[in-house]
């Protein structure tokens, strides 16, 4: 072999073996938008999440758990034009009813459902209706201000099926 083979093949070998840093860093631009991609859409800025909210216009409760839900980074766009049709509408049985009803990204919400509850939802997304908490117990977000008393009911937040029935999703004790 030559001189003039043996440096072409070494410059061949060094060029096959050293990383092109263009195509590098477009693996990892792409490795780092699947990942992106990937993880759960509640781990994105929660306010960027819209719940719409249906209620009668004069429940004081209702607007509490609104800034319960808006303190906690959510945008609520209210209806004040009551929660019946809405409700039979999602498919919420009325043993399961309270004073307002919501949704959050293809989600009921039925009630003073905590925000832990809901981004819980979110991130497991389970084959269901939504989230209940019938009646409006206190010491639920909503039902939880000074003029209860600091008085806490226990509740449990129910994970409505689409057949119709639940079970606990979370207590509250």
């Amino acid at each position: 072999m030559n001189s003039k083979t043996k440096t072409a093949n070494t410059q061949n070998a060094r060029r096959m073996t050293t990383p092109n840093p263009t195509i590098d860093l477009k693996r990892r631009q792409l490795l780092a938008g699947a990942l992106l991609l990937a993880l759960p859409r509640t781990w994105a800025a929660p306010g960027r999440l819209l719940v719409e909210v249906w209620k009668d216009p004069t429940c004081g409760c209702c607007r509490d758990w609104i800034a319960h839900l808006e303190k906690n980074g959510f945008e609520a766009r209210v209806h004040d034009a009551g929660n019946i049709d809405v409700r039979k509408r999602l498919g919420i049985p009325s043993q399961y009813g309270s004073c307002h009803t919501a949704v959050v990204d293809g989600y009921a919400l039925e009630g003073h459902v905590p925000v832990r509850e809901i981004l819980r939802l979110l991130n497991e997304r389970p084959n269901a209706i939504g989230l209940v908490v019938p009646g409006m117990p206190i010491g639920s977000p909503g039902m939880d201000g000074p003029e209860y008393g600091r008085r806490r009911d226990p509740y449990d937040v129910l994970l409505l099926a689409r057949d119709g029935t639940s079970r606990i999703f979370q207590s509250y004790r």
